[in-house]
């Protein structure tokens, strides 16, 4: 099993910032790719930002420019620096991993998920 820890979500005015975390741990193989997504209340879960493990980072459109994911291959830890927050970023963010690990037969691949965590952008 693997676990996704997050921290860093909180309630910011906007124009400021928040920098989140995600780490994973347990029996890892290898990261595929890991990134973030977010879902605000009545509104489906969309896609932040991703980093594979190439190296390959992808942006939402309305993140372009203020935000940016990096990766502590070392620590199996993503991060979200988020910057000149908007109150349309307010919404619960789900760190996402795709992650290979180890059986007896071979390997298995899947899709975990963080806990979320609530960044709120308001005056």
């Amino acid at each position: 099993q693997v676990q996704l820890v997050e921290s860093g979500g909180g309630l910011v005015q906007p124009g400021g910032s928040l920098r989140l975390s995600c780490a994973a741990s347990g029996s890892i193989l290898r990261i595929n790719a890991m990134g973030w997504y977010r879902q605000a209340p009545g509104k489906q879960r969309d896609l932040v930002a991703v980093d594979v493990s190439g190296g390959t980072t992808h942006y939402a459109d309305s993140v372009k420019g203020r935000f940016t994911i990096s990766r502590d291959n070392a620590k199996n830890t993503v991060y979200l620096q988020m910057n000149s927050l908007k109150p349309e970023d307010t919404a619960v963010y789900y760190c996402n991993a795709d992650i290979t690990s180890p059986r007896s037969y071979g390997s298995v691949r899947v899709d975990y998920w963080g806990q979320g965590t609530q960044v709120t952008v308001s005056s």
